[in-house]
């Protein structure tokens, strides 16, 4: 039978009864609200950041590809759904979808307000499955076969604003030379919570800007390419790139955007500070716990020294002691996160001010391998730092630890 760890397992059972059973819950409390800290802080700003992305491709796509455009970018030149890209997309595998576009500005004129807008064009290839998640009521615009349709959407901060509901008809304005205007018919309201699209975005019928911009039904402003694999959306615009023809570029969503993307990416520095605070509070909890329990088996210490136990014997029954507390309080640290974050996935009690964090309640994202990171990372930095006390065992000699009792 292993010695250390049978001694380890005895004091553990006879501390029920005594101080150190407080100070080994203590150890165990501090550990297991440590690690549910920082499990759900990755969780969290896991879910944060996916929602933040998600609703930035799901209406941009993961990849823009349009005509080089020396002039006002909103002006823009034309692309041919017989292109070379559009002809071959479905031999580059790593393509999901590929929808067209086109944007026209525009004002929006009603009886007391006027409010300058960016109209986007699509067509019946939108993928509207992705955008439903952004369908704050209504529905989506109905194409036509013949001709294009009248109907929009808009954001509802734009409705609001202009005190408009489902079924109103207005005029929007159309800034080009000479001016033209169309009326339209309301008939879905979408919310994203980014400001870059909810104060100047709608939506509407590709046909539309054809008509006005004198494209034939071939000629489109761009194409929004989705990748399968987001994690591999580089190497999908390095390949574009050398795939399309010299007139074309491809740009990522995400450079477009830049200035959100890095703010993301600064989220992940407080949350690595964060860690660290949480683990060296962790590891100075437990030194400290590991040290009141061998100064109370001081005793215990210098008998079985007397009996011929060696040193190293003594400060492995306190190792398996220490690892024993963070094993329970990385169980226990586990089922508290995981139930925090099923509830909160599933019933949305927390919620946010999408205002200024741009969606409804906390989110959750199910990073497993995050998970399980987090709790080989605790287990070795805390069980490395138990060797500290262990320099205390090193110096208790037999005869002033018999007469310390």
């Amino acid at each position: 039978m292993n010695f250390p760890y049978f001694i380890s397992k005895r004091i553990t059972s006879e501390a029920n009864s005594s101080f150190s059973s407080i100070i080994s819950k203590l150890a165990i409390i501090s550990i297991s609200v440590g690690l549910a800290a920082m499990i759900l802080a990755f969780f969290i700003l896991g879910g944060f950041q996916q929602t933040i992305k998600q609703k930035i491709y799901n209406f941009k796509g993961h990849l823009e590809i349009t005509k080089y455009n020396m002039g006002n970018a909103l002006d823009e030149k034309s692309i041919s759904f017989g292109s070379d890209f559009y002809v071959q997309k479905d031999e580059f595998e790593f393509i999901d979808h590929v929808q067209a576009f086109a944007y026209k500005p525009g004002l929006i004129k009603t009886q007391d307000e006027v409010e300058g807008v960016v109209y986007k064009g699509v067509d019946d290839q939108f993928d509207t499955t992705r955008f439903a998640v952004n369908m704050q009521s209504g529905r989506f615009i109905h194409h036509k076969a013949d001709g294009y349709s009248d109907e929009v959407i808009l954001s509802k901060h734009i409705a609001n604003k202009l005190s408009m509901e489902l079924g109103d008809k207005f005029m929007i304005h159309f800034v080009q030379n000479p001016p033209r205007f169309r009326r339209l018919q309301l008939v879905g309201i979408y919310e994203t919570g980014l400001e870059e699209f909810d104060k100047s975005v709608i939506i509407g019928d590709l046909g539309m800007i054809q008509r006005l911009n004198e494209w034939n039904k071939d000629q489109v402003g761009g194409f929004e390419v989705f990748v399968k694999d987001k994690s591999k959306i580089d190497d999908a615009e390095n390949i574009l790139f050398n795939a399309i023809d010299a007139d074309l570029y491809v740009d990522k969503v995400s450079d477009k955007y830049n200035q959100i993307f890095d703010w993301l990416g600064l989220l992940n520095q407080n949350v690595t500070v964060f860690l660290g605070l949480i683990l060296i509070v962790a590891c100075f909890n437990m030194i400290s716990i590991l040290l009141i329990l061998i100064l109370e088996r001081t005793y215990m210490i210098g008998v079985l020294q007397a009996l011929g136990a060696s040193k190293r014997q003594v400060k492995r029954i306190f190792l398996f002691k220490g690892m024993l507390l963070v094993t329970k309080g990385l169980v226990y640290g586990n089922l508290i996160a995981l139930i925090i974050a099923l509830i909160q996935d599933q019933f949305q009690l927390v919620p946010l001010d999408a205002a200024n964090y741009y969606m409804y309640y906390v989110p959750i994202s199910w990073d497993y391998e995050s998970l399980i990171g987090l709790n080989v990372l605790t287990f070795l930095v805390v069980s490395l730092a138990l060797g500290i006390p262990m320099t205390v065992v090193s110096r208790i000699k037999p005869i002033a630890a018999i007469r310390f009792n």
